[in-house]
């Protein structure tokens, strides 16, 4: 698929608790499309009643509809069939996923839908695999562990990736047998509707998925805060979930699973293979969904023999990028999600250029685009470990570019102060990339690519103030339950 007209998609506007469609609450929330800025829908935001109200229908659900307590293989069976449902309607969910968010329709059609559907495929695996253990005791006694879901899982979704982020949530969560409460994005919130939609024809009873609309201020805070909820699961800025942290803190202590900020560096060794590759590897990992990403690979240490070699590269690879509507075919660089988000990472780039930096290229919106807010891939060298582009996290493609001679100074300037999402290392040496892997402070280190595949059994989370607790792998759905002891005396 490679291009809709906006016009014809039809979106349904409300909350979904229960199984049905609630269009109340305390105002509503218009909604613009980031590729031209039209406002082409509203929703209801959700107060603190109407999500006492999705939680305890959530809960009277987990307690009642039979869910928690299923057949692990029945469960299963249920998320397989949801994972069919929502492979077979890409026709549906690509251009929904594309018309309200940065992403290209090309791009949700391949990718985020069918991944959204293998990862819920990933986790109903899990069901009937993951259990209790039988424990070493002393011969008189029987000591063992017994898993059992949590209850009501709160999920914050973000808006950089509405399916796929939502999917990493709910799959587990459900997987275990919790009921989840979703709030998505108040700018990308229609999308996840349409998967709970599908959850309800899988089979998954009304109330175990529920989806409330609104504000992080408002309908966020009462989420996290309700006394109900048993585990919150966040994905967004850093300074969003230590709110959340304290949030939880301060209504009764409860886990939470935090994807945070990143400023991921890529090192690149001169006898990195097929520099041509790397270039176009950076350049992707930095203006994919135009580096509104968590893991973009912003930070580029380059050796200092191949570093105008490699920056010219890249450059020409940024110059073949062309904007336009995630809409419309061939576009490969979408827009930013918002007017005030692309200001913010304009004004970043002046402060940095005016301290000292050397703009390369970019810095500047896209002339000519469409009315949405679109930026210019932008390169920035000249800059220290100071720079504000250097330390800020600027969700835009935005890339600075540091020069080392040595490997110890290349580790050094890998290190960042606060963040530790990802890194990337680029070269031939399989010991130097070793000695890398354990000298980076992050949750994950790509060697010789960029970004993830469709193995799911591999996590992801960061270090330090990029996050707490893993997404993916088998620490996700582990992180859904929760483990009772038991000690049995046989000698009565």
């Amino acid at each position: 698929m490679d291009s809709f007209d906006p016009a014809q998609v039809v979106v349904r506007q409300g909350h979904f608790i229960g199984g049905e469609y609630v269009d109340e609450g305390a105002g509503r929330i218009d909604v613009a499309r980031p590729s031209d800025g039209v406002i082409y829908a509203s929703v209801p935001r959700a107060d603190a009643a109407l999500v006492d109200r999705a939680v305890d229908n959530a809960w009277q659900a987990f307690r009642t509809s039979g869910w928690a307590h299923m057949a692990p293989r029945e469960r299963a069976r249920i998320l397989r069939r949801f994972a069919d449902l929502v492979a077979a309607d890409v026709a549906t969910l690509a251009p929904l996923e594309a018309l309200g968010s940065t992403r290209p329709v090309r791009d949700a059609a391949a990718w985020d839908v069918p991944f959204t559907a293998e990862g819920i495929r990933f986790y109903a695996e899990f069901a009937d695999k993951i259990g209790g253990d039988v424990l070493a005791t002393d011969h008189d006694h029987l000591g063992m562990t017994i898993a059992e879901p949590i209850g009501v899982i709160g999920a914050i979704a973000p808006w950089n990736f509405p399916l796929v982020m939502a999917s990493w949530k709910i799959a587990p969560a459900l997987a275990a047998g919790n009921a989840v409460v979703l709030k998505p994005s108040e700018m990308t919130p229609f999308s996840v509707l349409r998967l709970a939609e599908l959850a309800i024809a899988a089979g998954v009873p009304p109330g175990i998925f529920n989806v409330v609309q609104g504000d992080g201020r408002t309908t966020g805070d009462a989420l996290v805060r309700h006394p109900r909820i048993g585990k919150v699961t966040f994905t967004g800025s850093t300074s969003t979930g230590a709110a959340i942290m304290a949030a939880c803190a301060e209504t009764g202590t409860k886990p939470v699973t935090l994807e945070l900020g990143g400023k991921s560096p890529q090192i690149v060794f001169a006898d990195a293979p097929r520099l041509a590759d790397v270039a176009a590897r950076i350049a992707g990992a930095i203006t994919g969904n135009a580096g509104q990403v968590c893991v973009a690979g912003s930070r580029l240490l380059v050796e200092r023999s191949i570093a105008d070699e490699l920056a010219g590269r890249i450059q020409q690879v940024f110059a073949g990028l062309r904007a336009g509507p995630t809409w419309a075919p061939g576009t490969t660089l979408p827009p930013i999600i918002s007017d005030p988000q692309a200001a913010r990472i304009d004004a970043i780039v002046q402060r940095t250029v005016a301290s000292g930096a050397r703009l390369c290229c970019g810095g500047s919106r896209v002339d000519g685009a469409t009315p949405g807010a679109f930026y210019a891939p932008t390169m920035l060298t000249g800059v220290t470990p100071e720079s504000e582009a250097v330390r800020a996290e600027i969700f835009g493609p935005v890339l600075t570019l540091q020069t080392f001679d040595t490997e110890d100074e290349a580790l050094e300037l890998a290190r960042h102060p606060d963040y530790g999402l990802a890194a990337g290392v680029h070269t031939a040496d399989l010991g130097r990339a070793l000695r890398f892997v354990r000298g980076i402070e992050a949750g994950t280190v790509w060697v010789n690519r960029y970004g993830r595949t469709s193995d799911f059994m591999i996590p992801t989370g960061g270090y330090k103030r990029s996050g707490i607790g893993k997404d993916l792998g088998r620490q996700a759905y582990e992180a859904n339950l929760r483990f009772k002891s038991v000690l049995i005396d046989m000698r009565v």
